[in-house]
């Protein structure tokens, strides 16, 4: 197995620091303590220590690793589950943005989101008719959807107050008006 320049280069630097760090310890074996070249000896010695990391992360490297587990399961989309199908009713009341112009209102189309109950989150789209737009801070009623119905819709009950976010911003707060059979 040949040795290319760069771990050439990293195997002398640790001999050249070992040598070094040997070299203080005899130093500071035979010099007089409270001396100044005892305590040089000892900084001689201390620059072995970030080379002793640099050799465990090489061991562990070295280490045989487990191929991972084939996915044989994908994780449930809204792009699988086809059309829009009503969870429940809620009423939506979008936050104005910081910059002012970016006060628009909520255009027509799909929108998917997290609903947050405290640190919990869930999946959910909701759809803006063609030909509506929603205004930001006034409420509006719209049916959403949940990706996983079956663990949403109990922590959905009527009345219950959520946040919507999409990405890392919350642009709404919401309350649920009634579940969808």
């Amino acid at each position: 197995m040949s040795t290319t320049r760069i771990q050439f280069r990293r195997k002398l630097i640790v001999a050249i620091l070992l040598c070094v760090a040997v070299g203080g310890a005899v130093v500071r074996h035979y010099a007089t303590p409270g001396s100044t070249t005892r305590d040089i000896a000892t900084l001689l010695m201390v620059l072995w220590v970030p080379i002793i990391g640099n050799v465990i992360a090489w061991l562990i490297g070295k280490r045989p690793r487990r191929a991972p587990k084939p996915v044989t399961d994908t994780p449930p989309s809204f792009d699988t589950l086809g059309t829009f199908t009503p969870h429940a009713l809620v009423e939506l009341t979008f936050r104005k943005p910081a910059i002012p112009s970016q006060d628009v209102p909520v255009a027509p189309g799909e929108y998917r989101c997290a609903l947050v109950l405290d640190k919990e989150g869930f999946s959910a789209r909701w759809v803006v008719p063609p030909g509506d737009a929603l205004e930001r801070g006034l409420p509006a009623s719209l049916a959403i959807e949940f990706l996983s119905p079956a663990l949403a819709r109990p922590r959905f009950p009527e009345g219950t107050a959520f946040r919507v976010l999409i990405g890392d911003s919350f642009i709404a707060d919401g309350r649920v008006l009634r579940a969808e059979a």
